[in-house]
């Protein structure tokens, strides 16, 4: 078979990261269709809310476990036998899944899966960081999340088909489908390369120049592709010199900050989970249910309608985050969905209170979910996966990511298990506390989070350096690629 090359090659490794994201959306929207299913039910001896929390968010705790394995072994293992592992680990939780008779059984099962989710979701915006141009880094991660909607709202869809069936297999089917996504991964690994910056920073610097020229030969020059090349090499070398690389260098102020970088990944994630999307994509059933007051059809169908929203509304960062950019994106947006959940708690508490206005109040605050997510998918989603393998050095990207991942599901698993007891309990506070949260993310990231738009990953170390004397020595030598390739087309210009 003959080796990809170009766009072919990035294409590929495109496909195969989005497959991993939809498998994402696909996991997270799986169980909120089924749990209040006569099916799932029968099998399940009925179980109350906090067993159902336990069962639905039992996966977060397994992706906890699965990130933080992949912090341990993933650099030295490489991004594509990384994903490798975590795939094979998906399709036996999948498995285990489908065959369960018993809580326990399916508690199990969900561990197993998150598992390999962990492995798969803290490695491939890595690949696919290290593959994509720079110049539309953050519209490939876009069209990653679209998938992950897509996911989103296909098993939401698949759920509702099945939702009248009370025989098992209303909800086995569901659960074994997405081993469809898995077995093709498994196929796409075998004929994809390393990623050049992998294999730079693990002493392969000439299979990292192979790679850089099958990637760049039809876009680039010899010489500009060499230079890249070199720029990578360099940074490597850099990196080794100051140490970072190592767990403590994860919190180690050194020449480029990897203390801060490090910190701002996992306090993205974090304000991603904390937030409140996952309450809304696990529990939209429920939420309608419960809180807005609709019967189980209807719950069902709005749920299916919202995601299917959530897929739509994921297409406008595509145009959105390599123009305006990460931050105003992040602030705008975060502002809004706390906006929202203010609204919100008022319009539950006026559906609670069954108030002369329940009936309208419950309508606009169906709305307000449709708006939430409008927001997050626009502000939050696109850049919380892309920026953390931005922002980290290279040495650290693995690690790093991996830990950061690893926060983003424990913050998960904490939302997906405390939703619906604290519906049942405290109503319509439960909104109050996601927008005061929303509310406290935009100083936070308005004071700490710097803009990467448009820059090489090589070029934010750069960045964080600043102009600090030793860090310029470290960094001198030629400018990067992008740079001398627009000083000789300003040259050519002005012989012209």
């Amino acid at each position: 078979m003959p080796e990809l090359r170009g766009n072919a090659l990035l294409g590929t490794v495109t496909v195969l990261t989005s497959m991993g994201f939809l498998l994402i959306g696909f996991d997270n929207g799986l169980m909120g269709g089924l749990v209040n299913g006569p099916a799932f039910n029968n099998t399940f001896d009925n179980p109350d809310s906090t067993m159902v929390s336990l069962i639905v968010a039992i996966y977060e705790v397994g992706c906890f476990i699965g990130s933080v394995i992949t912090a341990f072994v993933g650099e030295n293992f490489g991004r594509r036998r990384t994903i490798e592992g975590g795939v094979v680990v998906m399709v036996i939780g999948a498995l285990l899944q489908a065959t369960a008779y018993s809580r326990a059984h399916i508690i199990v099962a969900r561990i197993v899966t998150g598992i390999g989710m962990g492995m798969i979701n803290s490695t491939v915006p890595v690949l696919q960081a290290e593959f994509a141009p720079k110049a539309t880094r953050g519209l490939f991660v876009c069209m990653q999340l679209s998938t992950l909607n897509f996911g989103i709202c296909m098993v939401y869809w698949i759920d509702y088909a099945f939702s009248p069936i009370t025989d098992s297999y209303a909800w086995r089917v569901p659960v074994i489908l997405q081993c469809i996504f898995l077995i093709p991964m498994l196929v796409i690994l075998k004929i994809i390369p390393e990623t050049p910056r992998w294999l730079a920073a693990h002493d392969q610097p000439e299979k990292a120049l192979e790679v850089l020229k099958r990637l760049k030969g039809n876009s680039m020059d010899e010489d500009s592709i060499q230079q890249m090349h070199e720029d990578i090499v360099r940074t490597v070398a850099m990196e080794a010199s100051i140490g970072a690389g190592s767990w403590k260098d994860l919190l180690r102020n050194d020449r480029i900050q990897s203390q801060r970088r490090f910190l701002i990944a996992c306090g993205i994630q974090i304000f991603q989970q904390l937030g409140g999307i996952n309450a809304i994509i696990y529990y939209s059933n429920t939420l309608f249910e419960s809180s807005i007051g609709f019967d189980k059809h209807m719950s069902a169908l709005m749920s299916g309608f919202l995601q299917t929203w959530f897929f739509v509304a994921s297409f406008i960062p595509w145009y959105l985050i390599d123009r305006i950019g990460r931050r105003p994106l992040l602030l705008s947006m975060i502002s809004v969905m706390a906006a929202v959940m203010a609204v919100q708690a008022a319009l539950i508490y006026q559906v609670q209170f069954n108030t002369s206005i329940a009936h309208a109040s419950g309508i606009a605050a169906a709305a307000m979910l449709f708006i939430f997510q409008g927001a997050f998918t626009i502000g939050f989603q696109a850049t919380v996966w892309v920026y953390p393998s931005e922002i980290l050095p290279l040495r650290l990207r693995q690690r790093g990511s991996s830990v950061s991942t690893a926060a983003n599901w424990i913050c998960n698993y904490l939302v997906v298990q405390i939703t619906p007891p604290a519906i049942t309990n405290i109503g319509w506070r439960t909104y109050i506390i996601f927008a005061v949260l929303n509310a406290v993310w935009v100083p936070i990231i308005y004071m700490f989070f710097p803009e990467t738009k448009g820059l090489e990953l090589e070029d934010v170390d750069r960045l964080f350096a600043g102009s600090d004397s030793a860090s310029d020595v470290l960094y001198q030598a030629p400018k990067s690629h992008a740079v001398q390739s627009e000083s000789r087309a300003a040259s050519a210009s002005q012989s012209v």
